[in-house]
């Protein structure tokens, strides 16, 4: 028997919907969020009613049954959780809605929960959220207790790429040691050995290279400075290492395929800052290579700067002779979600409780 699967994925200006009967998709849909529309509400955990009631005006329209077996939401930034998928319950609603980190991610969990809890039968999930942690001891120590390092990454697209990797060798992803470097508006950069991320920068707060919206590493000194020298709020700062950093705050846009162009055109300084980006990605790969050892059977890089043969071209002449690259632009966290839910439909995947 066919599962019946409503996919949903909030962003920052969007919310992605998809249905589907077991492995195929019957409708994919993305529903812009103008920056009017979001206005209103003073936090993002406001918009929850908006983004459910949008979720069921849309499949209205769309003449799609209100009937699933299963609704998965993406997972949200609560808490430190170990990969895979998981039952939605009361108690992970309540923590991703007092969350520290705020994205609007954290909706994914209460909408599938109040949605699913409209049908009979009906199971909501998410799988593989944005804190899947599964840092070996070793890579938690930092030079202060005060400061762990947690790692916040592209799990679930890192973990589907590195599974799609691992079919097409003929494999098991849990047979492999990987590299795994999704490149977007962040960067995350993951050690997989035999099926568990021992080691992830946090690609949220400030870790790892910068990125077209991110800041990665910063001074640490000169930070602390800059917060106590009366010319930002905490708001500010923060934007500043994520939202209004990185290539957004050296250039004042976040379009890397218009910065390819500028290079083409000769525009010195845009290639420099290009340049550094992709130095600063080789040299985190190189040092999740000396995690694994040195015992890597392939880097994967993913996400939607993979698109571009200039940065994938030179990034491959600093790490090529680490281990085989592969190339997977762009993401679809919509399948990959769908897939995790089939996957506990079949009993292939086990679903873990939250606790």
């Amino acid at each position: 028997m066919s599962a019946k699967i409503l996919v949903i994925n909030p962003g920052s200006t969007s919310t992605k919907i998809a249905v589907y009967e077991s492995e195929n998709p019957v409708m994919v849909r993305n529903i812009p969020h103008s920056t009017e529309e979001l206005k209103q509400f003073a936090k993002i955990t406001d918009q929850l009613s908006f983004r459910r009631d949008l979720v069921i005006a849309e499949l209205e329209k769309l003449n799609i049954p209100f009937q699933f077996d299963i609704i998965i939401g993406r997972g949200g930034l609560s808490k430190p959780v170990k990969g895979g998928v998981y039952r939605v319950n009361k108690q992970m609603c309540d923590d991703t809605y007092h969350a520290i980190r705020t994205h609007a991610c954290n909706l994914g969990c209460s909408i599938a929960y109040e949605l699913a809890n409209r049908i009979p039968n009906c199971t909501p999930m998410i799988a593989d959220p944005g804190m899947v942690d599964e840092l070996a001891d070793v890579a938690r120590i930092t030079g202060s207790p005060l400061m762990p390092r947690i790692p916040i990454w592209h799990a679930l697209n890192q973990r589907a790429i590195a599974r799609r990797f691992a079919k097409e060798q003929g494999k098991k992803y849990e047979e492999l040691n990987l590299i795994v470097c999704h490149m977007g508006g962040g960067i995350s950069i993951a050690a997989h050995e035999q099926g568990w991320a021992i080691d992830a920068n946090n690609a949220l707060d400030g870790e790892g290279p910068f990125s077209p919206e991110r800041s990665g590493t910063l001074p640490a000194a000169d930070l602390i400075h800059l917060c106590y020298s009366g010319k930002y709020t905490k708001e500010e700062l923060l934007k500043r290492i994520a939202g209004q950093a990185g290539l957004v705050a050296h250039l004042g846009t976040n379009n890397v395929k218009e910065m390819i162009e500028q290079i083409e055109q000769g525009d010195k300084k845009v290639e420099l800052l290009i340049n550094a980006m992709i130095y600063q990605v080789a040299k985190s790969i190189a040092a999740q290579g000396a995690v694994l050892c040195g015992k890597v059977d392939a880097i994967l890089i993913t996400g939607g700067i993979a698109y571009s043969e200039y940065i994938m071209s030179r990034l491959k002449e600093r790490i090529g002779y680490l281990a085989p690259i592969h190339i997977y632009p762009g993401e679809d966290e919509m399948e990959a979600l769908a897939m995790n839910a089939l996957g506990v439909w079949r009993g292939e995947l086990k679903m873990q409780e939250y606790v």
